[in-house]
């Protein structure tokens, strides 16, 4: 879904980000789906885009979630730790608009739940590059599920399955290739095996297989794509 911008060099579109089945155990999750997640507003500059980014688990550059103001100007999110936008993202034309500060999504993913704050009420996506969006689409996964995070590896595959499968579900619109989709699956599950691995767990990577991860979100996926 495209929205009108006021800023007519940059590409606004609603991806939709319906609830994701659970692929992991039970007990990972403390509030599993607590908010039922929808659509996340993402913006990028018109004409710019890296679909060719690797997802490679360095911290994403040129990523960040912008938090919405009220009527009054006042922050959104004044809860949140917070950094100037422009410092992060750039060609949207922010000023002296705020982030969410980079080092504080797991902050946020607390807040968040401990507040019942819907997450697209506060916050929208800055990202112009397939790494960026991946991760900012993992994030998001991370902000509706609610977790311990004693579990890495298993929280950190739920939150990559997600990503996977709202990449999928808006190809038309991002617009993504399967080529490229499944370029980054293999690139995701390349980092979840380096996690398992660490915990010294067995991974079954059946549980991200490319049919698997596309049928993740169901009867909703198809919606997005009627």
């Amino acid at each position: 879904m495209a929205y009108a911008s006021s800023e007519t060099q940059v590409r606004v579109r609603a991806l939709a980000t319906p609830p994701p089945r659970r692929v992991v155990p039970e007990g990972v999750f403390d509030d599993f789906a607590w908010c039922q997640s929808d659509t996340l507003e993402w913006r990028r500059p018109a004409g710019v885009w890296d679909g060719s980014a690797v997802v490679d688990g360095a911290d994403p550059a040129r990523m960040v979630f912008v938090t919405r103001r009220r009527s009054d100007g006042s922050s959104a999110a004044p809860f949140l730790p917070r950094e100037p936008a422009a410092v992060h993202a750039f060609g949207l034309g922010l000023t002296d608009e705020e982030a969410l500060a980079p080092w504080a999504i797991d902050h946020a993913t607390d807040e968040l739940h401990a507040r019942r704050v819907r997450p697209r009420d506060v916050l929208w996506l800055a990202a112009d590059n397939l790494n960026a969006l991946f991760w900012g689409l993992h994030d998001w996964a991370h902000f509706h599920n609610h977790g311990p995070f004693e579990q890495r590896a298993w929280t950190e595959l739920q939150c990559d399955a997600a990503a996977l499968a709202w990449l999928w579900a808006n190809r038309a619109d991002i617009p993504l290739s399967a080529s490229a989709w499944e370029r980054v699956r293999g690139e995701a599950l390349a980092l979840s095996r380096a996690r398992f691995a660490a915990e010294g767990l067995a991974l079954d990577e059946t549980l991200v297989s490319a049919p698997r991860v596309q049928a993740l979100l169901g009867a909703a996926a198809r919606a997005t794509r009627s």
